[in-house]
């Protein structure tokens, strides 16, 4: 069996700090002074057998599905791997992105499928392209996988596209699994689930990367009512049940999502303004401009870019997430929404860093 670890998430876990941090993938932390609940009527244990039922309806009615089709998970990872592992078996071809979210790739092989690629061009905006879906899926191809909001990219795809995907899935007989957890970070207009697309469609999801609550680990999965009861039954093997005071607090962060996201709506566009800025004036980098989403995904133009991060880390006290644990080893994400003065400063000094290497080249 293959990709027992996550390399990215060690990496996280052990390397990615620093003081201005920019290694992030979601907004700052939500204060729980400012959520209205009463934290002393929090209780430790609760009814729970197949998911806490209030906190269900809570996610059915955002997304405007029967309750009957709603997974609880811790977080969305493990909303990935349940979902992958309900529908594939090992062997099973499944077709992913690339660039892909590491972790994503990880659990695939973990599962032992037959992993195959459909590319994902910069020069056309990391934008799916249902053409390159088509030719890369065969009659064998059990799943397609895509983020949409696109990690690391923040790229949209579109109801047409998405739609289009799921023709092409139905005519083989195949999935569609659409990782929505940077979704609603679309401000304006903010697409609904690709769930409503068809009986084909598997969403995964969570309050982990737009609202600041990544520690409630609140995670789910929309998927067809047998379905969902057999990724619920699958999770006996992972989790019992979950933690009952995360679940109210989940249920309290429902009952106020706007108020959670209008509060990093606010860091979160004025961290894109200043990275699109930035990106316009620096010739040691190019990105494609981001209109949504928590991330922005750089393409270092000259020069090894594990080497600029970790001198970025160590000599300017700097972070970013090299490209490597998305495929594109020349790119490195930067994470938005955190705290605008950390996010302007370490822009500053990766500016500082590039111009001293510059600088030091003969």
């Amino acid at each position: 069996m293959r990709h027992k670890h996550s390399d990215y998430m060690h990496w996280s876990k052990t390397q990615s700090r620093a003081r201005f941090n920019l290694a992030t993938s979601g907004v700052a932390a939500f204060p729980p002074c400012e959520l209205p609940v009463d934290l002393a009527k929090l209780e430790i244990n609760g009814e729970n057998s197949y998911g806490y039922a209030s906190l269900q309806a809570a996610i059915a009615e955002h997304h405007s599905v029967d309750p009957e089709c709603v997974v609880e998970s811790a977080g969305t990872s493990m909303a990935n791997h349940l979902a992958m592992a309900a529908i594939i078996e090992p062997g099973d071809e499944v077709l992913i992105e690339h660039p892909a979210y590491g972790p994503i790739l990880d659990v695939a092989y973990y599962l032992e499928a037959n992993v195959k690629r459909f590319r994902r061009a910069e020069e056309k905006g990391w934008v799916v392209d249902p053409a390159e879906v088509r030719r890369c899926t065969t009659p064998k191809t059990r799943l397609i996988v895509i983020t949409n909001l696109h990690n690391p990219t923040s790229a949209l795809t579109r109801d047409s596209v998405l739609r289009e995907i799921g023709d092409i899935a139905r005519s083989v007989g195949a999935f569609v699994l659409v990782d929505e957890v940077y979704l609603d970070a679309v401000y304006e207009d903010t697409p609904r689930t690709s769930f409503h697309l068809g009986p084909e469609f598997v969403v995964t999801s969570s309050l982990t990367k737009v609202y600041g609550v990544s520690g409630l680990r609140c995670g789910w999965i929309l998927a067809r009512p047998d379905l969902a009861w057999k990724m619920k039954r699958l999770n006996d093997l992972y989790a019992a049940t979950a933690v009952y005071p995360g679940e109210l607090l989940s249920l309290a962060a429902f009952q106020h999502l706007n108020l959670l996201r209008e509060r990093a709506r606010r860091i979160v566009e004025a961290d894109r303004k200043l990275v699109d800025d930035f990106l316009a004036r620096e010739r040691g980098l190019s990105a494609v401009p981001t209109q949504w989403g928590t991330t922005s995904f750089a393409r270092l133009r000259n020069g090894n870019v594990d080497a600029f991060l970790e001198r970025l880390r160590s000599e300017f006290d700097t972070s970013a997430v090299p490209g490597r644990f998305f495929e594109m080893p020349d790119h490195f994400r930067m994470g938005m929404g955190v705290n605008t003065e950390m996010f302007a400063e370490g822009l500053s000094r990766i500016g500082r860093a590039l111009a001293s290497e510059t600088t030091a080249k003969p």
